[in-house]
C-alpha cells in the first residue's frame, strides 16, 4: 500500500507542480504569470494578476507538497480547489470526455487528491518523517478536502470572476 500511495503522490503531485510551474515561471513552454493573467482576463476574472498567482501557487505549491507528502491535506486542497475551478469555468460546458476538452482528467486529479488526503501520505512521506501522519489521515480529512475545495472553488468564482467579456465578431 505504501508504495502505491507514493507512486500516486509522486505522479499526481509532480504533474501538477510541473503544470503550475508553466503558469508561475513560464517553464516547459508555459506563459508564466503574464500569459496566465491574460488568459484569466479573457475569461472574465477580476484582478487577473492576483488570480494567476493564486492558481499557479495552488498547482505548483499544492503539487510539490503533495508529491513530498508534506502537509498532505493542504497540498491536496490546493490541487482539488484548482481542479474544481478549472472544471467549473473551462471544462464542464464541453461534457465529460477530454477529447472534447471535457472534465474527465480534472475529475481524476480531484479524486486522487481527495483520496490521498483520506488515506494519508503513507510511510514514504515527510508527514511520516515528522510524525504527523497520524494527524493528517482519515476519512474526515478526505471529506474536509472535498468540501473545502468546492467551497473555495465557488468562492473564487463568485468573487474573482465578473461578467464574461463581450466577444468581438
Amino acid at each position: 500500500m505504501a508504495s502505491g500511495i507514493l507512486l500516486l503522490r509522486l505522479v499526481l503531485g509532480g504533474t501538477l507542480a510541473a503544470h503550475g510551474s508553466q503558469k508561475l515561471f513560464g517553464a516547459f513552454g508555459g506563459g508564466g504569470l503574464g500569459g496566465t493573467s491574460g488568459w484569466l482576463r479573457s475569461m472574465g476574472f477580476r484582478a487577473p494578476g492576483f488570480m494567476a498567482l493564486l492558481v499557479a501557487l495552488s498547482e505548483f505549491g499544492g503539487g510539490a507538497l503533495f508529491a513530498a507528502g508534506l502537509l498532505t491535506p493542504l497540498g491536496a486542497l490546493g490541487i482539488a480547489s484548482a481542479m474544481f475551478v478549472a472544471v467549473a469555468t473551462v471544462h464542464v460546458k464541453n461534457g465529460f470526455f477530454s477529447g472534447a476538452n471535457g472534465y474527465e482528467f480534472n475529475l481524476l486529479i480531484w479524486a486522487g487528491a481527495v483520496a490521498v488526503s483520506a488515506t494519508g501520505a503513507g510511510r514514504f512521506s515527510l508527514d511520516r518523517a515528522f510524525g504527523w501522519d497520524g494527524s493528517f489521515a482519515g476519512y474526515r480529512w478526505g471529506i474536509g478536502v472535498a468540501v473545502a475545495s468546492v467551497v473555495l472553488g465557488l468562492l473564487t468564482i463568485a468573487v474573482g470572476r465578473g461578467p464574461a467579456p463581450a466577444q468581438s465578431s
